[in-house]
């Protein structure tokens, strides 16, 4: 499929409006079409929504999203589903070491890593959260060292190196600082990358120009969504409010709902408190990822295709001698790996200290390890460019 292509390829579960089933005409914002302030609404019947009767529909919710609300919980809770209620510190570790011999740790494949890498050009992508920073109650406060910084700092100096994340672009920005990386937020669908050949013929591409004159393209596949986010946030923080621990964090094309601080009692409350918001806006999905419950547009696009575009973008694409590394710890980043593994090419790595399936083909235990592979990278670029 060409990466252009943006068209809905529905992966995850679609809330659909209540109306919509029941064949009542009822108009509904959406920004799949054209949104304007004079015309804000449509009609329903425009859209295509799977009928399905509002009972089923609260229980696929309440059984499906619970389940999958506590599957991203912390790691002892994945290993006590696995092993049973009674987990050991020893039957942990040895779950943990049969885990690795299908995905083993890169820092101890190092050199098969780079006999790969010969000849080749490296491109290297990176989530934020629970990779290059530790995984916080307080998602406005996941800060990477200043240690962990200057590896990414010097890793860019090498080799083209992107960060691709869950946030806001501008949120990662912040907290990262470098002006040495490309950045793609809301999962992909906002990207500043290198200023594109193409960018002017797509009309979600634009050529920009930031504070240092540095000219970028700047893609945002899901720009029509931006007012219905918007409205949805609001929506989510007022449905939410009540909920102790609740936090509902706009990340300018998706939204994200954290309950990493919720009594685990009351998270069918979060999901019930989510769902019903959503199922007024059929061109909305949910998603979720580590104790996050994710509104994102119902659009064929996501951190995979922010690879290629940025590949692409890079003139890496379609080439035998490049080699693109993604780094991420979260379901999200599975779609970065499928499409690494769909290549040929390229290889994902997964940040985990517990077992857990994944496209990835290595792993890492923390970001602390993130950090030490990101400075043998330098080191060994290092050691191959001396005369």
């Amino acid at each position: 499929m060409d990466i252009m292509d943006i068209n809905s390829n529905i992966g995850s579960p679609i809330l659909a409006d209540s109306a919509l089933m029941n064949n009542s005409p009822r108009a509904i914002h959406t920004a799949r079409l054209p949104y304007s302030t004079n015309s804000p609404t449509f009609n329903s019947s425009l859209l295509k929504v799977p009928r399905m009767i509002p009972e089923i529909l609260d229980d696929v919710m309440s059984s499906g999203w619970l389940e999958a609300m506590k599957s991203s919980s912390p790691p002892h809770s994945e290993l006590t589903r696995n092993f049973g209620s009674e987990l050991t510190p020893t039957d942990a570790d040895i779950a943990y070491k049969n885990w690795l011999l299908k995905y083993p740790l890169v820092l101890s494949s190092f050199e098969q890593i780079t006999n790969s890498a010969k000849g080749k050009r490296l491109a290297l992508f990176l989530d934020y959260d629970g990779t290059l920073s530790p995984i916080v109650d307080n998602p406005d406060k996941a800060f990477m060292s200043s240690a962990m910084r200057a590896a990414v700092r010097s890793v860019a100096k090498y080799f083209p190196t992107a960060i691709i994340s869950g946030r806001s672009r501008d949120k990662v920005y912040k907290f990262v600082g470098l002006t040495e990386l490309y950045y793609a937020g809301s999962h992909g669908m906002d990207i500043m990358g290198p200023v594109r050949p193409i960018c002017s013929d797509h009309k979600n591409c634009i050529k920009s120009t930031d504070e240092q004159g540095k000219e970028f393209s700047l893609f945002q596949p899901a720009s029509e969504f931006l007012p219905m986010i918007n409205e949805v946030f609001r929506s989510l923080v007022e449905n939410t409010k009540d909920i102790d621990g609740t936090i509902v964090e706009n990340n300018k094309f998706c939204v994200s709902v954290h309950y990493r601080n919720v009594d685990e009692k009351i998270w069918p409350i979060v999901a019930e408190s989510v769902t019903e918001v959503l199922k007024h806006y059929p061109c909305l999905r949910l998603t979720h990822g580590r104790k996050v419950l994710e509104v994102r547009p119902v659009l064929s696009w996501d951190k995979g295709k922010a690879v290629q575009f940025l590949l692409e973008s890079l003139g890496l694409s379609d080439s035998d001698d490049v080699l693109p590394i993604y780094i991420g710890d979260d379901h999200t980043d599975e779609d970065a790996f499928k499409v690494l593994r769909e290549m040929n090419h390229g290889f994902g790595i997964l940040v985990s200290s517990t077992p857990k399936d994944s496209s990835a083909l290595y792993s890492l235990k923390d970001p602390s390890e993130v950090m030490k592979f990101l400075k043998k990278l330098v080191l060994w670029k290092k050691n191959i460019s001396k005369p």
